[in-house]
């Protein structure tokens, strides 16, 4: 599919111009070594305070450039997602439900609590509808390093950063240009043999329901995507300044479901005759349509315009195939960094960044999801036999009576519902920082950013054009819409579902009604820091021969949002919705004050090669009567040069951002694997009965949804509290002074967050009635007339609230270790594992070792990433990585054929030449042995496909080439 999109290229090219003139820097110093190879002072992810070297009191992992290059990402979170200490989230992956933006979950506790950082400075909302940051924003190219910072880090950066920072820091000081480009693509080959019989499953239904289950070729090739980047830098000629100006271009190709076996259908629990394979589950929203009154009948169309009785078994529809398993995308980016020494004292610089983003999800069609619940009986598309099926008889017929008529129908002849997101982001610093003296130095800055989304819901129904074309009545022998006739409204178009064939190109013109969105986030920053050295005043230990050190500083930050929908997104028109989407319009701001102070206690001294403290304090004032105080307390101590200890105490916050306070309220879906009412009979008919349920609906198959969501009704809360976190790491540092080039680091993380903001949670609140006999939970269900909660007038109340806790904890192991091989070349090794020990909330319970509609995407106890690299002689570096993610098993327990997840083993492999000292090519497969996922009925909208591609590699082997060269 290809994405055309509005292009800002005139501002974008003015920010260009503007860098280039000004020949401004970048937020933060790059790394400089003095002419005895002394590494200077640096700034280090969480901390303000300039450092001699790279130690520091909170566990950092590094993923570098290379690591980009080596897995042939152009997508720098599918890269920062495959580190252990993240989880998955919004990505290409997504489509139902999707953002559009690219977003991080560090410890599995939220993107909302990952801050997200470049050159050391606050990214803004990634979206309108999203408040995460944007990973999209970020060009691969220009990336030089991402540092990792585990646990909290409020009291340095602010609101957010409660599971710990993200920072990439970019290329800067460069000189010439470099032109890159890449292209790659899926090939998986579908022999799916896993549990479930998946192959076999569709092959049968395809016997009866031949256009709608069909296997997709053994051998395929999909997700083509090429990628473009120029570097252009330039030194001014007293080599005080440096502009880095890049422009990037982006394009990927749309992977479908139906080109997969395991999601060629939507996999149900198997039936007792074939209990060890799938069933291919499917809607009772189906093609060409369900006709019922959820008693008495349940009909489809046959031929010659008649009902004909519906089989769930055989025409249930296949929502999955048409589904993107990687939504297609288009992006240009394009920017600048630069810096110029005006003198000894002040240096002015800047970073500009423009991102042009569009993205396509896509799923299947909408349709009239049994939102029309009458017909009137002299219907002129109804045939006899029709009418008859339905009960009205003649009298009926000639008085033009209602009979009761739910319809289930897809808009097959219009196709799948897309998502149309297009976004267009601004980003500003500008800055000038310096040297007071030799002890002190300053920092001040400001940021300006803007993201702008422009959306368009495509192949919708409208719920009120829907009930307008099912009423028709007879005019001269032509069916003509009632509403024509009244006057009501003179464009209506009958809707003929009720004979194969007969829906026309008008009607669907008629029905279908885009859905449109515009809105814009505003983030502005101004920021004054002031670091120094007092040891040259003497303020030092008798013990060292570095003094105290400190930096202290304040800040302002808005955060505004604007969202405007149009009328069919604001009234909960659009049928394939769940609900409203609403408007709103808010900001938030906060005026911090913040101090840093570092004190070396002993330094070379037997038994202390090092002992040193570190403490952060920042007062938050948010302007509505609320404060917020974080801290942080930490050390390290070298016993001697071969190993280190570090500990770190903080406290965290995270403030209420403008989506948790001002979305409007209104209905939404959530993912239930059935109704506790329905034939599972899991709770009692008197329990069942006190929130709406008769006993002739008890135990009725209609109580469950056919595609497991249920309605809930949600929103904003302008009275929610900051969250709060209690964060602790200890770890230990080895570098053998016996093994040169090997580092090993192990850390204990723990971290515990109170008062969360969130929602208690739909499935929740059904499970604390039925199952706990919670009175105020029960009368927050509201089920409707036919005593189901996933049809229109059923709901439950789920907004957001300060409740409950989350809480984690584990060891991050981290190992390097290169080896010289003299001429035959060079050996390293990378490792970075995580043994997670806990993960636990309030709502969502125990979900270490598991996944699940409640606990969501997999959280394996162990994940690690091991690679190792020979750099040859001959100017051809080769590696290998080896992936692992481990077993999981399902929240509610063990189950046949997907009651467990088995462990995963990735491996992907690399090799690259120098072919001259200006180009270079390279070559890669990751998934080499092209694995299939592991595949359950219970992934809800958190997964995909039957599985979640944002944890496991679903789409195949991935193989890319490019090239790199330096002029």
């Amino acid at each position: 599919m290809k994405l055309q999109t509005t292009r800002g290229r005139l501002l974008a090219s003015t920010m260009i111009c503007g860098a280039a003139f000004a020949a401004l820097a970048s937020a933060a110093p790059a790394f400089a070594q003095d002419a005895e190879g002394d590494v200077d002072a640096v700034f280090i992810t969480g901390s303000r305070i300039p450092q001699p070297n790279l130690v520091t009191t909170s566990p950092i992992t590094q993923v570098t450039s290379e690591d980009i290059a080596t897995q042939g990402v152009t997508r720098v979170e599918d890269l920062v997602n495959q580190l252990p200490q993240a989880f998955a989230a919004q990505n290409s992956t997504v489509s139902n439900g999707a953002s559009g933006t690219a977003t991080v979950d560090l410890r599995g506790l939220g993107s909302v609590r990952t801050l997200v950082l470049v050159d050391g400075r606050r990214m803004p909302y990634g979206s309108p509808n999203d408040p995460a940051a944007d990973l999209n924003q970020i060009p691969a190219a220009l990336v030089e390093r991402v540092e990792v910072l585990t646990g909290g880090a409020s009291a340095v950066y602010g609101s957010d950063a409660i599971a710990g920072v993200v920072n990439f820091i970019m290329k800067k000081d460069f000189e010439g240009v470099q032109v890159s480009g890449q292209y790659s693509f899926y090939q998986h080959h579908n022999d799916y043999d896993g549990p479930g019989n998946i192959r076999e499953e569709v092959a049968r239904r395809g016997l009866t329901n031949e256009d709608n289950f069909k296997l997709p070729d053994d051998n395929v090739m999909d997700g083509y995507g090429k990628e473009v980047s120029v570097l252009l830098g330039v030194s001014s000629p007293d080599d005080k300044g440096n502009v880095t100006a890049y422009v990037t271009y982006r394009n990927n190709d749309e992977v479908m479901q139906a080109d997969r076996d395991f999601s060629a259908c939507t996999v149900g629990a198997p039936a007792a005759v074939r209990p060890k394979t799938f069933t291919c589950g499917g809607s009772g929203t189906s093609f060409p349509g369900q006709f019922t009154d959820f008693s008495t009948f349940a009909y489809t169309v046959g031929a010659g315009s008649t009902f004909v009785n519906y089989d769930a078994n055989v025409n249930a529809y296949n929502f999955g195939p048409i589904n993107f398993y990687q939504r297609p995308d288009e992006r240009y980016s394009l920017g600048a960094v630069g810096r110029y020494e005006v003198n000894d004292h002040a240096e002015v610089f800047t970073q500009l960044m423009f991102t042009d983003y569009s993205t396509v999800a896509q799923i299947a069609p909408s349709g009239n999801f049994f939102s029309t619940g009458t017909i009137n009986c002299g219907n002129p598309l109804l045939s006899a036999q029709q009418s008859g099926a339905i009960g009205c008889d003649a009298a009926e017929i000639a008085a033009d009576t209602d009979e009761d008529l739910y319809i289930g129908r897809r808009n097959v002849e219009g196709g799948g519902r897309q998502d149309d997101l297009r976004y267009q982001s601004y980003r500003a610093v500008l800055g000038v920082r310096g040297q007071f003296d030799d002890n002190w130095s300053y920092d001040l800055s400001g940021i300006y950013s803007r993201v702008q989304l422009s959306r368009i819901y495509r192949n919708d129904f409208s719920v009120t054009r829907l009930n307008r074309a099912l009423d028709v009545v007879s005019v001269g022998g032509t069916p003509t819409c009632r509403s024509v006739v009244d006057g009501t409204d003179p464009n209506c178009v009958p809707y003929n579902i009720f004979t194969l064939g007969g829906v026309t190109d008008e009607a669907l013109d008629y029905l279908q009604v885009p859905g449109i969105q515009r809105a814009a986030t505003t983030q502005q920053v101004v920021t004054a820091s002031v670091a120094g050295d007092l040891g040259s005043y003497g303020v030092k230990t008798p013990w060292t021969t570095n003094g105290v050190q400190v930096a202290f500083g304040a800040e302002y930050r808005r955060d505004q949002l604007t969202s405007d929908t149009d009328n069919a997104f604001a009234t909960g028109d659009l049928a394939g919705q769940g609900g409203p989407t609403i408007g709103l319009s808010g900001a938030t701001e906060v005026y911090d004050l913040f101090a840093e102070l570092r004190v070396p206690l002993i330094e070379d001294m037997p038994g202390a090669k090092l002992l040193s403290a570190e403490f952060a304090y920042r007062f938050s004032d948010y302007g509505t009567g609320v404060n917020t105080d974080t801290y942080k307390i930490a050390g390290d101590w070298a016993p001697m040069e071969d190993f280190r200890f570090r500990a770190s105490y903080q406290k965290a916050v995270r403030a209420p951002n403008v989506i948790e306070l001002f979305t409007a309220q209104g209905l939404g879906l959530f993912d239930m694997d059935e109704d506790p009412c329905g034939p599972a009979m899991t709770a009692t008919l008197a329990q069942c009965q006190a929130t709406g349920v008769t006993p002739a609906q008890y135990g009725a198959a209609s109580l469950d949804s056919p595609a497991g969501q249920y309605n809930l009704f949600g929103g904003g809360n302008p009275n929610l509290e900051p969250e709060e976190a209690k964060t602790y790491t200890v770890g230990v540092v080895f570098t053998p002074t016996f093994l040169p080039g090997f580092t090993l680091s192990v850390d204990y993380f723990n971290i515990e967050v109170t008062n969360i903001i969130t929602t208690f949670g739909a499935a929740n609140t059904v499970a604390a009635c039925y199952e706990d006999n919670d009175p105020v939970a029960c009368a927050r269900i509201n089920r409707n007339a036919l005593g189901n909660l996933w049809t229109n007038g059923s709901s439950v109340e789920d907004f957001n609230i300060n409740v409950g806790f989350l809480e984690t904890q584990g060891y991050d192991f981290v190992g390097n270790y290169s080896y010289d091989l003299g001429d035959a070349g060079g050996l390293s090794f990378n490792f970075v594992g995580t043994l997670l020990k806990d993960l636990n909330s309030a709502n969502n319970g125990d979900c270490l070792g598991k996944f699940g509609p409640s606990c969501g995407v997999p959280a394996p106890e162990w994940r690690h990433r091991f690679r190792v690299s020979y750099d040859t002689p001959w100017g051809v570096d080769i590696s290998g990585t080896w992936r692992y993610i481990g077993e999981v098993e399902l929240e509610t327990g063990d189950r046949p054929l997907d009651g467990t997840f088995d462990a995963e083993n990735y491996f992907d492999l690399f090799a690259s030449w120098k072919a001259t000292d200006s180009a270079s090519f390279r070559v890669g497969v990751n998934n080499v042995l092209d694995n299939d996922p592991p595949i359950s009925r219970s992934v809800g909208t958190t997964g995909n496909g039957n599985t979640y591609p944002q944890t496991y590699d679903a789409l195949g082997r991935y193989v890319f080439v490019g090239f790199t060269l330096d002029f």
